[in-house]
This record gives C-alpha cells, structure tokens and sequence, in this order.
C-alpha cells in the first residue's frame, strides 16, 4: 500500500486586503512567526461600538464651509468630480459650486434635490 504523500505543515493566515476583500495565504509553519511580528507593527486595534459622530470629527470643515458646503465637497471628493464637471451634470456656472462650497451661497430645496440625485443621497444632507 502506497505511503501518503508528506505534506509540509503549513499555518493559514488570514489577512484582510483592500477595502475589506479577505485572502487567504498558506505559508510553512517557521514563516508565520516572522509575519506575524512584522505585522504586529502595524496593527490596529478596532473598538466594537466605537464611534464618533461625523459632526465632532469634521468640526472644523462645518465651521469654515458650512455643513451644505463640507458635505458637497466631501461628495464631489468621493465621486472624483471637479466643480467644473458636477456644474456641467447640473447646468450651473462652476462659481455656483465654488461659492456653495465656500459657505458663500445657500444651497435651496431645488438644488439640494439635484445634488442628491447626482450624489445618490437624501436631499435634506445640503440643506
């Protein structure tokens, strides 16, 4: 009867990769030590239930650009647009965007409801 073909002993390390997207590598056993001290480096611990209201962290973005203003340029960043190109999907002179952003322009009922269609968001965000 055949011998069963030797293996080397391998450990599994799961490693979390872009965004969320797991891998799984199988690596010998004496390797995993020296990966794991490696990584330990650069380890971050996660809190369960440990969060901060959005408010309190881009404080200062509110306070400078007002809340319409923050959140249209933390959408526009999101999505990779320029002014110039959200003020063509919207048919709006660029210096609208750039002043709405700025704090400088109210943002109306209408223009919010544009922008969240565009930005795929309730309305009520810009205003």
């Amino acid at each position: 009867m055949p011998e069963p073909m030797k293996k080397p002993h391998t450990n599994e390390v799961q490693i979390s990769l872009d965004r969320g997207e797991r891998k799984l590598f199988l690596i010998p056993k004496e390797k995993a030590a020296g990966l794991a001290q490696l990584l330990s480096e650069y380890e971050i611990t996660y809190l369960e239930n440990q969060s901060v209201p959005a408010e309190e962290v881009f404080r200062n973005l509110d306070e400078k650009y007002g809340k319409s203003g923050a959140a249209l340029r933390g959408f526009r960043a999101r999505d990779g647009l320029t002014q110039i190109q959200l003020a063509k999907k919207l048919k709006v002179p660029q210096t609208d965007i750039s002043q709405i952003e700025n704090g400088k322009r109210p943002v109306g009922k209408k223009m919010a409801k544009r922008l969240a269609k565009i930005f795929k968001t309730d309305y009520r965000v810009f205003l």
